[in-house]
């Protein structure tokens, strides 16, 4: 993948328009087969692999009439998710030979939605254009141009054709380029005379494009997983990264691949917020990208976003209010990580615009609603509308703002009568209520992993944690529910408890594991004290990136664990998704317990105690613009290697 673009092959790379099969950008199925015949023959494949997140290489030898166990003809294809591919035919006999490579093209120019429903129509007629071959539906257009030109192209059969002689010991090359084109203008295109390839063929390397530069990251620990799912996981994240249309400077991350290769406001912000420790200029992009989308008129200050299912027995829930509850909690914990003072204050209209409506949406009642005549209040949004209030009062006293002593009594009356409304006491000691419910509503008092939010208080001031609605044994009871074996599969969180009303293992929002929720929760726990349980945690998790090498998904079945078992895919996730990637680093980062406060120039060290990686060393981080460096010791003692000048430790 190379956002907006990525590629869906088999482990053979032969495309044969088969599923979901084929080079896709903007959502559009560019081409939907390319398969190659040598002497009329498909190859015997003997390798497929990522080399990186954008690029792919496969193996295959050609079976020949008359020859022997060896093979004497070797096909190499290196693809780029940039539309672009490479092939190249070694021969090894003692003969020359002479063969013909055919390559079987065609394309649906279908939508990705159209797609995944089996909608996506039949294929289209090709024509011949240039050295290569066009289709055409509608306003769209697909262009196929190879280096060097085919002997024979067959318009009506979508082949190339290639009249090859090869002495013993010699390789030719081709090289497919692939153009789209929208609207009739001229769209995305890689020339089929250049590309990516200077690494490809020593397995690493990828597009040569700006990213946000995380080289320098690197995680050094005896817990041998850290440093390849560190690695993956940042890997994808440049590869996951969008230019703003309106102002090219300012990049997010797409929601993932292949369902969200886009734009989604909540995920792209959570995401973001995971990944300071690397920087604040994703995050800014993400910030500045956003305000220039939020709403006006009635819903003034809103971050726009879309309903989300929450399974059978629960209402959908607003991913705008989840976006408009970020906005500032991104904003406050970037300037804490170092966001220059001019670019915090360009993005304060914004943030102040939805702590407003925070105040707004409350109401009398002093708890923030989903949309809509009679709708439930959320938990979770509960908990994320108290951290906005919190962190954004500390904001808004920068420009004075009367709206920060607002927020900062309503946080304060929030605290005082949340447990009222959304604790309920027994002999257990007590739990949280996910939903407070409009009346005749069905029962919305099932455990489950958003929950997690009440330990997620959000980074103040001095590095230290904002207040929370739960006291201490809430707290307590809380992270006893979360490890219990009714939420906690063996692999992660659930996101419905085990035997719930509507529970399903592969439900998204009812049963199965969804990673950003299990690392709110690991994190959380260990900010309030709760390092076993959540070194408990985070090994399940480390435990489950083995099974899918290292790219996590953004969630899996909620299966229970059991001896030789290996958690089990989901067929409609993402992967690689930005939150799960993020959260995976999130999580290898967080035990090292960096708290900085550049404005106020200290940065607190707090590495956890119980050292669930054993001796880390992180290097890379970025604080106050500077790169940062620890070393973390089998004994969860923190030496700071490398910090910005004059940044004092807390």
């Amino acid at each position: 993948m190379a956002a907006p673009a990525f590629v869906i092959s088999p482990e053979d790379g032969q495309l044969r328009g088969a599923g979901m099969e084929g080079f896709y950008r903007d959502n559009v199925r560019v081409l939907a087969r390319c398969r190659l015949l040598l002497a009329g023959r498909e190859p015997l494949p003997l390798l497929g692999h990522r080399t990186s997140a954008e690029l792919a290489r496969f193996v295959a030898a050609a079976e020949l009439p008359g020859g022997g166990p060896d093979p004497e003809v070797i096909v190499e294809r290196h693809r780029s998710a940039a539309c672009q591919e490479r092939i190249t035919v070694r021969s090894a006999c003692e003969r020359t030979l002479r063969l013909t490579l055919e390559l079987h093209l065609g394309t649906d120019l279908a939508d990705l939605g159209a797609i995944a429903v089996q909608a996506a129509g039949p294929p289209l007629a090709a024509t011949v254009a240039g050295a290569g071959l066009r289709w055409t539906r509608g306003a769209l257009r697909a262009t196929v141009e190879a280096q060097p030109p085919p002997d024979t192209a067959f318009a009506a059969t979508g082949i190339l054709q290639w009249d090859w002689e090869l002495r013993p010991g010699e390789a030719r090359e081709l090289t497919l380029g692939l153009r789209f084109d929208r609207a009739g203008n001229r769209g995305a295109e890689t020339p089929a005379g250049e590309g990516p390839w200077a690494a490809a063929a020593g397995g690493a390397g990828g597009l040569r494009r700006p990213v946000d530069d995380w080289s320098a990251v690197r995680a050094e620990s005896e817990d041998r997983r850290a440093a390849p799912l560190l690695t993956a996981s940042l890997e994808d994240l440049a590869a996951l990264q969008l230019r703003d249309a309106d102002n090219p400077a300012d990049r997010y991350l797409a929601a993932g691949v292949p369902w969200r290769c886009a734009l989604a406001p909540a995920e792209a912000l959570r995401a973001a917020r995971m990944l300071l420790p690397l920087g604040t200029r994703l995050a800014a992009g993400t910030l500045r990208t956003l305000a220039r989308r939020r709403a006006d008129g009635r819903h003034r200050g809103v971050i726009p976003g879309t309903l989300r299912s929450t399974g059978p027995h629960r209402p959908p829930s607003d991913t705008g209010i989840e976006a408009t509850l970020l906005f500032p909690v991104v904003l406050a914990e970037a300037r804490r990580w170092g966001l220059p003072e001019r670019e915090t204050e360009a993005l304060l209209p914004t943030a102040e615009l939805c702590l407003r409506w925070i105040l707004e949406a409350a109401g009398d009642e002093g708890f923030v609603p989903d949309p809509g005549p009679g709708a439930p209040h959320r938990c979770e949004v509960q908990a994320a509308a108290h951290r906005a209030a919190v962190l954004g009062a500390e904001l808004l006293e920068l420009n004075g703002s009367s709206a920060a002593a607002e927020l900062s009594e309503w946080a304060g009356e929030l605290r005082s009568r949340f447990a009222g409304r959304f604790w309920t006491d027994d002999e257990a000691g007590g739990r949280p209520v996910p939903l407070a419910l409009a009346s005749g509503a069905p029962d919305g008092q099932q455990l489950t992993s958003s929950l997690a939010e009440l330990l997620d208080t959000g980074l103040a001031a001095g590095g230290r944690q904002a207040p929370g609605l739960l006291t201490k044994a809430r707290e307590e009871r809380l992270v006893c529910l979360l490890r219990s074996p009714r939420l906690d599969s063996g692999w992660g969180l659930r996101t419905l408890a085990e035997g719930a009303p509507g529970y399903n293992p592969f439900g998204h929002r009812y049963g199965a594991v969804r990673l950003e929720d299990t690392a709110t929760a690991i994190v959380g726990m260990a900010a309030h004290g709760y390092e076993e349980e959540a070194g408990g945690l985070l090994a399940e998790v480390l435990d489950a990136s083995g099974a899918f090498e290292g790219r996590l998904p953004e969630m899996y079945a909620g299966e229970r664990r059991a001896p030789r078992s290996v958690p089990v895919p989901h067929p409609a996730a993402c992967r690689p998704s930005a939150v799960a990637a993020a959260a995976a680093v999130h999580l290898l980062l967080a035990s090292a317990g960096v708290r900085p406060d550049v404005p106020g120039g200290t940065v607190d060290l707090r590495p956890w105690r119980t050292a669930p990686l054993g001796e880390l060393r992180l290097r890379g981080l970025v604080v106050a613009e500077h790169p940062f460096s620890v070393r973390i010791s089998r004994l969860g003692m923190g030496v700071v290697e490398e910090a910005a000048d004059g940044l004092r430790l807390g």
